[in-house]
């Protein structure tokens, strides 16, 4: 195996590990009935985060050595819209994601009782609706990967 077909290898590897996650977190939340279903929804959540950032991290230096290992791959449109959107989706996390997180983050730390407050499911809804065009972008990304348009 070369070094080439071992990045294609881990690449691969890594876009399942990474992203098939990232595709489910928002439905690991969606079903709890109460404040504890729900916070422990959320470790569970934080868990599958663990595995796209790692995923995520070996995707985006898996491909940008195979870009330098064969640099054909540096002419092609598919190629450079993959990683803008990548990058971009990586951007998303902190400036978007996070500061949407951070209020259901404290009311899961702050609220006391057992029912699941109204305002939760304004956030969540808020935060939620951001994942999902994440997720998108993702899909695009790997649409980009299979199809190779141009």
């Amino acid at each position: 195996m070369s070094l080439y077909e071992l990045l294609v290898f881990i690449h691969i590897f890594s876009a399942i590990l990474g992203m098939g996650p990232g595709f489910v977190m928002i439905l690991t939340v969606k079903k709890a009935t109460n404040m504890t279903e729900l916070r422990h929804a959320y470790k569970i959540r934080h868990r599958l985060h663990i595995f796209t950032m790692v995923g995520g991290t070996l995707l985006l230096l898996t491909g940008i050595w195979m870009g330098m290992i064969n640099p054909y791959l540096l002419t092609k449109g598919w190629y450079w819209l993959s990683l803008a959107l990548f990058l971009g989706a990586l951007v998303f996390g902190p400036f978007v994601l996070a500061p949407r997180s951070k209020p259901v983050k404290a009311l899961l730390t702050e609220y006391k009782a057992e029912e699941i407050p109204e305002i939760y499911h304004i956030l969540s809804n808020k935060l939620f609706f951001f994942e999902r065009i994440e997720n998108l972008i993702f899909l695009i990304i790997i649409a980009l990967m299979i199809l190779k348009p141009f």
